[in-house]
């Protein structure tokens, strides 16, 4: 394995330059090959997708306490999902060193990435919700966004599983790659789902002419959880397709915490607990016009 953040240095490098650059490396690499900084730095991940998760449980339990009557509305499965997503992470990480050595590296890799793919389809859930506020408010008819929602979906778990599929027959590096550019083109479709939806409703919230605390808070809400998703979308792109390029930047191995580690909180746990934080309201007790039950 190529070592992670390893620097050729300059010939001619003054004296002190040459000592700074030769510390940094060596505190990269130290860190990344130390066995103790490893789990140090995975156990901390699982600490915090737990913490999330059980974040997301007990906004569930008290979503559910509230408004039993009315069966899974799309709040409740976000909450769920969100559960399920950073419940699964939390086990993967806790068991980091039975899951970065896995034979064959197809099974790291669908412990790696399923969990991605449930985090798109838990926030794409509310580019759902905001489509069919949207295309209600704006009397455009809505009853083929869940439609096109689930086949969006379906498509994507087919083709991943199929490109499993093929790297259990046959570890090809060729097919890694594309997998790669796979997940790298679904984080861009979910950043510009929130990009048009997102900020259609901000706009169109932003015209209504009734001007009260509510109106303000949805419009903090819907710009907020835009921002938050977009950014985070665009950085799993971006990571995802230099891994692909760069071995250096690879995720799925056991001697890259550090980068394992901002990664993960700045694309999953960071955005999953500002959401959460950000649409922690619960719903009235009378079911409202917002809260549309999953059928």
């Amino acid at each position: 394995m190529t070592r992670m953040g390893a620097l050729v240095l300059p010939r001619g490098l003054p004296p002190p330059m040459e000592s700074l650059a030769l510390i940094t490396s060596d505190w990269w690499d130290d860190i990344n090959e130390s066995t103790r900084w490893q789990d140090a730095i995975f156990f901390s991940l699982c600490g915090a997708y737990a913490l999330v998760a059980a974040v997301a449980l007990i906004q569930l339990v008290r979503i559910e306490l509230r408004v039993p009557e009315y069966g899974w509305t799309t709040q409740k499965v976000f909450h769920l999902m969100n559960f399920v997503v950073n419940g699964v992470r939390a086990l993967v990480f806790a068991f980091h060193k039975q899951v970065f050595v896995l034979h064959p590296k197809v099974l790291t890799l669908v412990l790696l990435d399923l969990p991605g793919l449930l985090f798109f389809s838990t926030y794409t859930l509310l580019v759902l919700f905001w489509a069919e506020i949207y295309h209600q408010a704006r009397s455009l008819p809505s009853d083929k966004l869940k439609i096109f929602y689930l086949s969006i979906n379906g498509a994507m778990y087919f083709i991943q599983v199929c490109i499993w599929i093929y790297l259990w027959i046959d570890d090809n590096s060729v097919v890694e790659f594309i997998g790669k550019i796979f997940i790298g083109v679904i984080s861009i479709i979910a950043a510009l789902g929130f990009l048009l939806y997102g900020g259609r409703l901000f706009s169109m919230l932003r015209r209504f002419p009734i001007e009260s605390k509510g109106r303000r808070k949805k419009l903090h809400e819907v710009g907020s959880v835009t921002a938050i998703c977009f950014t985070c979308f665009i950085i799993r792109c971006t990571v995802v397709l230099l891994s692909a390029f760069d071995s250096d930047a690879s995720l799925d191995v056991l001697d890259h915490p550090i980068l394992n580690l901002l990664y993960y909180m700045l694309v999953e746990i960071m955005p999953s607990a500002l959401v959460l934080y950000i649409l922690r309201k619960l719903p009235p007790k009378r079911i409202s016009a917002q809260h549309h039950p999953i059928q």
